[in-house]
């Protein structure tokens, strides 16, 4: 049986991005990847202020800033009212990216082999003897490390292993796209989401030519069906935004049929980030695998970004200590406990930050996704006393590397 030092399952942003992590610390790790390519699904993804910074520790920032445009603002527009409000987007330094461009500059920034595709883990299991994880790979081989960290997203496999509670669901989903203008798109570089009765749907520029969009609605039972057919994906969109400007329609009518998504949203309930195990021996989790959230603040990536960032920092020092030796006996535990009190340090700085982020998205989310005005007004007043600040979440800083 092959034996690694670290294993990442998930070769998607919070996988390499923890990989990179590691790598600068000087501490190699496998990415296994199920699919047979990078992947990027959909299309476009928001990096904030904070998730700028945890990039510059990555070292990759300055590469992808030269791929998209900085926002400016934020427009939210009610065409049933038909009021319209300004603000900023975050504190600082905001841009949505084609989810592509950052999954291969990380990609590009590891060393040769450090991936490798068409591995699908469908179990685990902890070695009785030495107590380490063992990977069970659909095609009958088995891996052995000393470290896992499931970044398999939000079907984790390694979630599973962790007995974590399965997570929820909002009863919304949501499309996403891009929509390419050759001659240019002429809009401002702001962030406008458009609101007409349940339905929201929002816009922004990616670069000049470049526009992403998405549309919020009520889940159907047809979505799963719906979702394997790009024009059938398109018509429910169309559908959505019916009474929406003419540019709007034509935005969704033109769209790239390659970038288009629909998804039935997902969450993990704050209560549960602040009361579970996200640990186990040595295996532990990191971005939607551990905290999926709704896209309502923006900030999926960005967090995912900062796990890389502080579980690097968390666990480089312990794994220095025990690379490529072989331990046995009571030096082995010892080893294997360390590593954990790591993985420990990492859950526990983790923790009240995705607490307060997955608490916003799930408010939002209940705001968009319930019908009732008592409830939204309960909601409001939550926000009103304990969100004021709509933006605070942007001045995070998840520190160095």
């Amino acid at each position: 049986m092959e034996e690694i030092e670290i294993l990442i399952v998930g070769g998607g942003i919070c996988g390499l991005a923890t990989a990179v992590a590691l790598h600068r610390k000087g501490i190699k790790s496998v990415v296994l990847e199920r699919s047979e390519t990078l992947r990027a699904a959909g299309a476009g993804i928001a990096i904030l202020t904070n998730g700028w910074r945890a990039l510059d520790e990555l070292g990759v920032a300055s590469t992808l800033r030269q791929t998209s445009v900085s926002l400016q603002r934020v427009w939210d527009v009610d065409l049933e009212s038909g009021k319209r409000r300004q603000s900023p987007v975050s504190v600082g330094e905001a841009r949505c990216l084609k989810r592509r461009d950052l999954v291969k500059v990380l990609a590009d920034d590891l060393p040769s082999g450090s991936i490798r595709f068409g591995c699908e883990i469908v179990s685990i299991n902890l070695d009785s003897i030495t107590s380490f994880p063992v990977l069970h790979l659909s095609n009958g081989s088995s891996l052995t490390a000393k470290v896992v960290i499931g970044c398999d997203g939000a079907n984790s496999v390694v979630a599973e292993f962790l007995e974590l509670r399965p997570q929820k669901m909002f009863s919304l989903s949501a499309v996403r796209g891009f929509t390419y203008y050759p001659n240019g798109h002429g809009l401002a570089p702001e962030f406008t989401r458009m609101k007409r009765g349940n339905i929201l749907s929002g816009r922004t520029p990616v670069d000049d030519k470049l526009l992403f969009w998405f549309t919020l609605q009520k889940s159907n039972k047809k979505d799963s069906a719906v979702a394997k057919d790009p024009e059938l994906v398109t018509q429910l969109s169309l559908e959505s935004v019916t009474g929406y400007p003419i540019e709007w329609i034509n935005m969704i009518k033109n769209c790239d049929l390659n970038s288009l998504s629909l998804t039935h949203l997902r969450y993990r309930a704050p209560w549960e980030l602040l009361l579970g195990r996200f640990r186990r021996g040595t295996v532990a989790v990191a971005g939607d695998a551990m905290h999926v959230m709704g896209p309502f603040l923006g900030q999926g990536g960005s967090a995912a970004i900062e796990d890389a960032i502080v579980l690097a920092r968390c666990l480089a020092p312990k794994m220095k200590k025990y690379v490529g030796q072989k331990e046995k006996g009571q030096k082995m535990l010892a080893m294997a406990e360390e590593i954990g009190q790591g993985l420990d340090e990492y859950v526990e700085e983790r923790r009240m930050r995705l607490v307060g982020l997955s608490t916003q998205t799930y408010l939002f989310g209940s705001l968009v996704d319930t019908s009732y005005v008592i409830v939204k007004i309960f909601i409001l007043l939550i926000f009103v006393v304990f969100f004021s600040n709509r933006i605070k979440h942007t001045k995070y800083d998840c520190g160095p590397l």
